[in-house]
């Protein structure tokens, strides 16, 4: 039985931690903050509660894995989840809107020739088969196996299958999200169905690789879920599981040095002084973990680089408590797509607020998150630059940006403004307060491509030393970070061999 200090109580530290204590191992984690969940948090106030994070769940698979391989009860004991249809409705700049059934091709061709004209479902199905080939070429790598040492094949081909356009004299195939949309979907609603996906996910739809269609495949093809209660009632699960694992957990303890002895990590010094000794330690965000560890670097030069947390955006969450019942049939999610799409580009490019934002708006059919049948809360999310790149503390910026928020929701809720008793805005800052993340930036997923999106390997220089959650491989999202602790947890105890489930 070896000992296991972990960093953080992030959705996939947590993951790690209940494999490796069923596995046989002693295992602490230390939380900087007051509970657990990472950026998986919830707010309440007067009977209302709010998903401060992600708003709904994709490829629960992934979670119900760690709960057969850790215990009795599988996760459908656990939490109550529920297949959300639509699983997203699109308000867009021109008013056009339209409905996708949920993990249906058949019915979201049809609702896209419905809605948008004839040959727009079979164009944006004929993509999903493409994006299905791009999923299958990268699944196993980018997934569910370590990071490979020849990464850098990831990043030698373009694994989307762009159907050939011919311009000028030139043949080319799409290599960016936008060709994609301009040469394969030929309509612009398609186009920011598209793009909209990847600025959800935190990636810039101008320069975004061609195979993150994988995204949207994703949503599609295994369905997007809400759980009972929110998503926090995941993170609940997962703590919950790991309690019965008999995990130990540390709250209110912050993680200072990584303790070295004869070259490899040896446990782990808190504020204070108090010091805990281990025969391996599971780190936190590398790019932060490397202030942990002095005088080493963590990554060599064939390493995945650990880079700055925050040249990836941050997002601005709007709870809204309103007075009177969500009516029937309100679809779950519903994206209103930005009237200028430039705006959206705008905060990638110089760090600025777009004038008119891409908003989601979360409207969840839950009684829990509510006080009774004639209130209804709902919750705007909305990308920005992160808070280095942009000043969240400026009084006023805040309420501002919730605003237009608000007014860009109205056009998918209908006297939205008139319904609102109260609001709580959260920012980067505020998610750089729970999670650590440098600028309250959040981490995408992986994208295998030649300009694609690779996190530092779950492995590091230092022996002993290991890395889960969304700013290591696979990136950033619930399934992912799931997929992080799975993967640590199997290099840890089946050793460097270890290639992942099969």
């Amino acid at each position: 039985m070896a000992r296991i200090a972990v960093i953080g109580a992030g959705m996939g530290a947590m993951a790690a931690a209940a494999r490796l204590a069923v596995a046989g191992h002693r295992v602490v984690v230390y939380e900087r903050t007051r509970t657990y969940g990472g950026a998986v948090r919830r707010f309440e106030r007067d009977g209302f509660a709010f998903d401060t994070g992600p708003g709904l769940l994709t490829l629960p698979a992934v979670y119900r894995d760690l709960f057969v391989k850790t215990g009795r009860q599988p996760l459908e004991e656990c939490v109550g989840l529920v297949q959300v249809d639509p699983s997203s409705r699109h308000v867009f700049a021109d008013g056009t809107e339209v409905s996708l059934p949920n993990a249906s091709r058949a019915g979201v061709v049809a609702a896209l020739d419905e809605a948008l004209g004839e040959g727009a479902g079979e164009r944006w199905g004929d993509f999903l088969v493409r994006a299905r080939e791009a999923w299958d070429r990268t699944r196993r790598p980018l997934l569910e196996e370590p990071l490979w040492s020849d990464w850098r094949v990831l990043e030698e081909k373009e694994p989307y299958p762009g159907v050939p356009h011919k311009r000028l004299w030139r043949t080319r195939r799409a290599v960016k999200l936008h060709e994609i949309g301009s040469w394969e979907l030929r309509d612009a609603r398609l186009a920011q169905l598209l793009e909209g996906c990847a600025l959800a996910y935190g990636l810039d739809p101008g320069i975004a690789p061609a195979s993150a269609a994988v995204l949207p495949y994703m949503e599609h093809a295994f369905g997007t879920w809400h759980v009972r209660g929110g998503i926090r009632e995941l993170a609940r699960a997962v703590y919950e599981r790991c309690l019965e694992r008999r995990v130990e957990f540390v709250f209110g303890a912050e993680v200072i040095r990584i303790v070295e002895e004869d070259g490899r990590a040896a446990g782990v010094e808190l504020a204070g002084g108090t010091a805990a000794g281990a025969d391996f330690v599971v780190g936190t965000g590398p790019w932060r973990l490397g202030g942990l560890v002095a005088g080493r670097e963590l990554y060599g030069a064939r390493d995945v680089p650990a880079e700055r947390e925050d040249r990836y955006p941050g997002r601005v969450v709007v709870c809204l408590a309103l007075r009177g019942a969500r009516e029937p049939g309100a679809a779950h999610r519903t994206v209103v797509h930005a009237a200028d799409g430039e705006g959206d580009l705008d905060l990638f490019r110089h760090g600025v607020l777009p004038d008119l934002p891409t908003v989601l708006v979360d409207r969840p059919d839950d009684p829990a998150l509510r006080p009774d049948g004639e209130h209804e809360s709902v919750v705007l999310t909305a990308t920005v630059p992160s808070a280095t790149e942009y000043d969240w503390a400026a009084p006023g910026t805040a309420g501002a940006f919730a605003d237009r928020m608000v007014a860009a929701a109205e056009r998918a809720v209908p006297g939205l403004r008139e319904r609102v008793l109260w609001r709580e805005v959260r920012t980067p800052l505020d998610t750089e307060r729970e999670t650590g993340a440098t600028g309250g930036a959040v981490p995408p997923p992986a994208l295998a491509a030649p300009e694609g999106v690779l996190h530092p390997a779950n492995t590091t220089s230092l022996p002993g030393l290991f890395t889960a959650g969304g700013w290591s491989h696979p990136g950033g999202g619930l399934p992912h970070a799931g997929m992080s602790g799975a993967l640590v947890a199997g290099l840890i105890v089946e050793g460097p061999g270890f290639r992942g489930s099969q």
